[in-house]
């Protein structure tokens, strides 16, 4: 049975999806019959936008399974990896329509002629604008909403699309409007472009290959877990400190120190409690390992016990 989050993840994906087909088939064939190269490749990058939407499904579905024998915390990892998949696709897809602007760019200063697009390519970038950053805007109040890394990197894939077409509608538009000497406009506004989603697919696939490499979490939320704990003061000297994320969850494990003179009981119920505190903090899924040890027997013993005894008390007067 599918869980609330991954029916939303599933929604929105589809969502987009279904704009995704219209845009690929509108785009390939304003492309052809406007002859411009850039609306080829955004026709094409809007293809890889349907292909990470598959893949979003995909491994959402295989994230949300629960703990199993042979995955003891679970299956989050999934969710990490289709991460990197969409970070590789974006990262191929930039490249391939840079690599393509850079040849129409270097033939025309050869003296070769380029095409001069048509209307139908420039309405095409325009309607692309407007319903990809409509998708990203949604996709990414999900994203947030149910705190999945998958939902808001296919997130931004969708406003990769949309500055692609950007870049293509300005190409185009300024090709069509100065004449055809300045159709190299087309391949320049299509190279700056794919810049932009190199970068961002750089930023998805660093991330998500930092968690497959079990990176810790950033030291501010290391900071926040010891605050949460320390509340008590009971708790102190927090050691051994390891986090790592998990798909949308987070492991952390501890060493703490407690009084020595507290029972079982009671020392189970104060790392009980902050073990509560941090799921609240952090959501219901944290998985938290916190190791009990007594306080070093030197630190309850008062600093003025430790002075040496004047000459005056050295004879007992």
């Amino acid at each position: 049975m599918k869980t609330e989050r991954e029916k939303r993840a599933t929604r929105v994906t589809l969502y987009g999806a279904a704009i995704n087909i219209i845009l690929v088939i509108f785009k390939l064939i304003a492309g052809v019959l406007g002859q411009s190269a850039a609306m080829i490749a955004d026709g094409i990058h809007s293809l890889s936008d349907l292909l990470t939407d598959a893949v979003v499904i995909i491994f959402m579905k295989l994230s949300s399974r629960p703990q199993d024998e042979d995955h003891d915390y679970g299956h989050g990892k999934y969710e990490t990896l289709a991460t990197a998949i969409i970070g590789m696709a974006l990262f191929v897809v930039g490249l391939g329509i840079c690599y393509g602007g850079v040849v129409k760019i270097w033939a025309a200063l050869q003296g070769g002629q380029l095409g001069q697009p048509g209307w139908i390519a420039l309405v095409a970038a325009l309607l692309s604008i407007a319903l990809k950053e409509w998708c990203f805007q949604f996709t990414m109040r999900t994203g947030r909403a149910i705190q999945s890394e998958t939902v808001m990197a296919n997130a931004w894939h969708h406003r990769s699309d949309a500055l692609s077409s950007v870049g293509t509608a300005i190409g185009i538009g300024g090709a069509i409007a100065l004449g055809p000497s300045w159709a190299v406009l087309d391949p320049i506004a299509a190279v700056i472009v794919s810049v932009l989603i190199v970068i961002t697919a750089w930023k998805l696939m660093a991330n998500a290959l930092g968690e497959l490499l079990e990176k810790s979490l950033p030291e501010a939320m290391e900071k926040d877990i010891e605050h949460s704990v320390t509340e008590d003061p009971r708790l102190s000297d927090i050691h051994h400190l390891r986090t790592r994320r998990i798909g949308s969850h987070i492991a952390i494990e501890m060493h703490v120190r407690l009084p020595g003179s507290l029972t079982l009981a009671e020392a189970h119920q104060i790392v009980s409690s902050a073990e509560k505190r941090l799921r609240e903090r952090f959501g219901q899924g944290t998985f938290i390992s916190i190791h009990m040890e007594p306080v070093k027997e030197k630190s309850l013993t008062p600093k003025t016990q430790t002075h040496p005894l004047t000459p005056l008390q050295g004879r007992g007067e």
